[in-house]
């Protein structure tokens, strides 16, 4: 049984002193495959140097995080581009529109948005995408954008049935973590109608930890806490939550 961490900030200040300690406890828990997002360019060498510590369970995206997307943007998707140029990566992300924290940069958000998904698609690689209180936004891009060569995986995925059937629409697979795991989190009354193939399993490391760890650092062993999530909403063996996902995880990133 294996299973893979499909997002997770393994480069994190917040796993500073102890990473080397809490990835060899994920792999005692079968957790031996992580993929790790970018946030912008200062977050670029802790990623590279990391998979150079973990060559066979460490892969790299390239992106520009909503968040991130400030005046300079700019600069920073030229600087995503020119990694692209330079080396393989395994998606394009995470990139997306987050309107919790920040509005006014709305606008900036959805070009950043725009020029990375068409950077996906150059490269042929999937997008991962970030949406917080965006949905509306987030679905006008794909719908302009949906085509045989648009697919990744809508990460994080906070929403109803009806949007997680748009997202499956546009070739995203839905990236479940933490949440399914919470009392309100409302995922779990739906989610067995999504069928298991359409499903990755993430932390988000360290934040969003699944219950009973809720408010406190995520940590890459917590996967295995959605993993049983995850089989008891199927009902199926865990072994086998795992071997699906994993083998999802695997269509998408061609590894």
């Amino acid at each position: 049984m294996i299973l893979t961490d499909t997002h997770i900030h393994l480069y994190s200040e917040d796993y500073e002193d102890d990473r080397d300690e809490l990835i060899e406890n994920a792999f005692k828990q079968n957790i031996e495959r992580f993929f790790l997002p970018a946030i912008d360019s200062e977050t670029t060498q802790s990623m590279y140097d990391l998979e150079a510590r973990y060559p066979e369970n460490v892969f790299l995206m390239m992106g520009l995080h909503p968040t991130h997307v400030q005046e300079n943007f700019e600069d920073e998707l030229k600087h995503v581009e020119e990694q692209f140029g330079q080396r393989r990566f395994y998606a394009v992300g995470e990139i997306g529109i987050d309107l919790h924290w920040d509005k006014s940069t709305l606008e900036i958000q959805q070009e950043a948005f725009r020029r990375q998904i068409k950077l996906a698609k150059k490269h042929k690689l999937p997008i991962v995408i970030h949406c917080r209180k965006a949905f509306d936004e987030i679905f006008e891009i794909l719908e302009e954008e949906k085509s045989d060569d648009l697919f990744g995986i809508f990460h994080c995925f906070t929403g109803n049935l009806e949007q997680a059937k748009r997202a499956l629409s546009y070739n995203l697979k839905l990236g479940i973590g933490g949440v399914v795991t919470f009392k309100n989190g409302k995922i779990d009354k739906f989610l067995n109608e999504i069928p298991l193939k359409e499903i990755v399993l993430e932390t988000d490391g360290p934040y969003l930890s699944p219950s009973p760890f809720r408010g406190k650092r995520n940590q890459p062993e917590y996967l295995l806490k959605v993993a049983e999530k995850i089989a008891e909403i199927y009902q199926k063996p865990l072994a086998e939550i795992a071997e699906v996902t994993t083998q999802n995880s695997k269509d998408i990133f061609g590894i």
